[in-house]
């Protein structure tokens, strides 16, 4: 999860870098929609895990 969300965050700094607005925002939304979900399934797992023992 974490490696796409870096994928497409280097997509978004290259579509930027060219000048493709568009592309680099949506690639920046993705980005950080699934880093935010891979912080979310990292502290669930953390707290599973810890109130397993």
């Amino acid at each position: 999860m974490l490696y796409y969300a870096i994928t497409f965050l280097v997509i978004a700094l290259i579509a930027a870098v060219f000048g493709f607005g568009g592309i680099a925002s949506a690639s920046a939304g993705i980005a950080q929609i699934l880093f935010f979900v891979f912080i979310a399934l990292f502290v669930i797992s953390l707290i599973a895990r810890a109130v397993r023992g």
